[in-house]
């Protein structure tokens, strides 16, 4: 799928969490795009290095520095800026509520007293819990089972809410595991909890193994199932979202590959891609862990004329593989 500029070229757009993984790489495509990119982030989680050139780089957090960074020139926001480590928001809620729902309800403030009327915002499929049927659809339940899930959840009806009462033109997008990397931008997270990451590290002897939670689940080899989708993909699929936007409406996607991978499948990827033995341990069951989460795609496809590129498994831990050995040099 080839990409068309918006026929708005050169609209300024703020990217919030454009120092991040996902956040940067989005960043990145606008730039590419014809949109002028200002990325607003503290840091906390982002990395100065991942803003892309040529974006103009406001440090702080939505909270404060949001109403002081928008005016009528922005055309849209795109919505980055969340923590999402689902073990931590378990264990301090209260940081994931105050940073993901009250920035978020200080940013709609902002938008809707400087005339930004179009919002793309970072969403997660988390927001179902344990899924009822797979692929998980749109219309499925929502039962988030961690504070992460429920705040993005507690986001996703305070923007459509927005929409109704003041017109807010709004994109949702759900999405699961996020991996490899795009021109030079990739994950950097510190503490690292996604698999690809990890059993890279492992593979480059800074963790002395990989462990694998689980070996008894109803799945063909015993380990639970995941969907992945490379970043480049995501962020076309913002893109596109951003073409979408509607006033008055609050469109919610999910994105997914159609299809998902064990976690033995994602370590034997590795090892072919890195051509390495990578150790492994088995370990229990971790608790609240669903045998397979993968979301059904078919609302982007139809709304956004979305579908992944992207969709083989070696070459996203290829890429993700080359984005670690040039972190490392």
């Amino acid at each position: 799928m080839t990409l068309t500029p918006d026929p708005a070229d050169g609209a300024r757009v703020l990217v919030t969490g454009g120092a991040g993984y996902i956040g940067s790489v989005v960043a990145a495509r606008l730039l590419e795009s014809g949109y002028r990119v200002t990325v607003l982030d503290d840091l906390s989680t982002g990395h100065r290095v991942g803003v892309p050139q040529g974006a103009e780089f406001v440090e702080g957090r939505i909270h404060d520095t949001a109403a002081k960074v928008l005016d009528p020139s922005f055309a849209a926001v795109l919505h980055f800026a969340a923590f999402s480590q689902v073990g931590e928001s378990v264990a301090k809620p209260e940081k994931y509520w105050a940073n993901n729902v009250v920035g978020t309800h200080l940013l709609l403030d902002a938008m809707r007293e400087s005339g930004v009327r179009k919002l793309v915002f970072s969403s997660t499929a988390a927001v179902y819990g344990e899924p009822e049927s797979v692929p998980i659809p749109e219309t499925a339940r929502t039962a988030p089972t961690s504070p992460y899930g429920a705040t993005k959840l507690a986001v996703d009806h305070m923007i459509s809410a927005e929409s109704v009462a003041h017109g807010l033109a709004a994109v949702s997008l759900r999405y699961f595991n996020v991996a490899g990397s795009y021109n030079g931008y990739g994950e950097r997270h510190d503490p690292e909890s996604h698999l690809i990451p990890l059993v890279l590290k492992a593979a480059l002897g800074e963790r002395p193994a990989i462990t694998v939670f689980g070996t008894d689940y109803p799945t063909p080899d015993g380990t639970c199932i995941r969907d992945y989708i490379h970043v480049a993909d995501l962020a076309d699929a913002h893109l596109l979202a951003l073409h979408r936007a509607r006033e008055g409406e609050h469109l919610i996607c999910n994105l997914g590959n159609g299809r998902g991978f064990t976690v033995r499948e994602v370590i034997d990827a590795a090892r072919r891609v890195t051509g390495r033995d990578i150790p492994q341990v088995e370990a229990e069951r971790r608790a609240g862990d669903p045998a397979t989460l993968v979301a059904g795609a078919q609302r982007a496809e139809t709304e956004l004329g979305w579908r992944p590129r992207h969709v083989d498994l070696d070459s996203m831990v290829a890429d993700a593989w080359s984005f670690a050995q040039a972190e490392r040099a």
